[in-house]
């Protein structure tokens, strides 16, 4: 499957999901699970179910935008740290993976800033809004398939992105406010 295929059926998989009664971040995992060898065991989809409606309803950080780390995280995530006997050299090279040019913070960063980008919130109650006191209406799921589609199609980019290319890319907003400049501490 060539990868604008593979970001198609994922994207596809994921809105069909949603009328299949999975919550938003369950939508997207499953998409890649069912879509893209990432070596996990189907039953790793249990890692989502909390982070519908914002982690269990509560209206934090959108379901679909979880579902898509967590799908992007089982291509691209760490599965170890560093070893060296050297616990800071170690430490350091752990820190660099995350905050470097490559670094993994770059590629996950990318969900929340792009998705904020063309929806203007990434809280599930400030994206819900209209919706509060009726919440399974047609129009409230209607427009979350559309965000479950758009975070699914983003989370498909990136997995089949060159990781490199995806690590080098500028940070969006960041509460470390970290630009592509290199600090003292080695981030940046």
């Amino acid at each position: 499957m060539s990868n604008d295929e593979t970001i198609a059926a994922i994207r596809e998989r994921a809105r069909k999901n949603f009328s299949r009664g999975f919550n938003c971040a369950e939508c997207i995992l499953e998409a890649v699970l069912e879509t893209v060898d990432t070596g996990l065991p189907r039953e790793s989809l249990k890692l989502a179910t909390g982070f519908g409606g914002g982690v269990g309803l509560f209206g934090d950080t959108c379901g679909a935008i979880t579902g898509a780390v967590l799908a992007v995280g089982t291509v691209h995530g760490r599965h170890q740290l560093p070893q060296n006997e050297d616990r800071k050299a170690a430490a350091q090279e752990a820190s660099r993976q995350l905050y470097g040019r490559p670094g993994l913070y770059r590629i996950f960063n990318q969900i929340p800033n792009r998705l904020k980008e063309k929806y203007g919130h990434t809280l599930c109650r400030d994206l819900t809004g209209p919706w509060q006191d009726q919440w399974l209406c047609r129009e409230h799921a209607l427009h979350c398939r559309e965000i479950i589609t758009d975070a699914a199609e983003l989370a498909a980019t990136l997995i089949t992105s060159d990781a490199g290319g995806i690590a080098s890319a500028p940070f969006g907003a960041n509460v470390e406010k970290l630009q592509d400049t290199i600090s003292c501490s080695g981030k940046g």
